[in-house]
């Protein structure tokens, strides 16, 4: 899978990999192929919320990690 989805789209897909994963008709071949097209799915998502939350933090002036209080 080669196309970047946005995080709805990626959560979209996945339920669609889960669905077919838990249906008894799919084979172990199959449902390893589905897996490791999921993980690549969950890694590009990770990134695209790091990338949001990155520039949320930009956009709030907080770039340390914690809370504006310092808390």
């Amino acid at each position: 899978m080669e196309e970047k989805l946005n995080i709805e789209q990626s959560f979209e897909k996945l339920e669609e990999i889960l669905t077919k994963m838990e249906d008894e008709k799919t084979g172990l071949e199959e449902s390893y192929t589905l897996y490791e097209e999921g993980m690549k799915i969950i890694r590009q998502a990770e990134e695209g919320i790091d990338r949001v939350e990155k520039r949320l933090k930009v956009f709030s002036g907080n770039t340390d990690g914690g809370t504006q209080d310092g808390v």
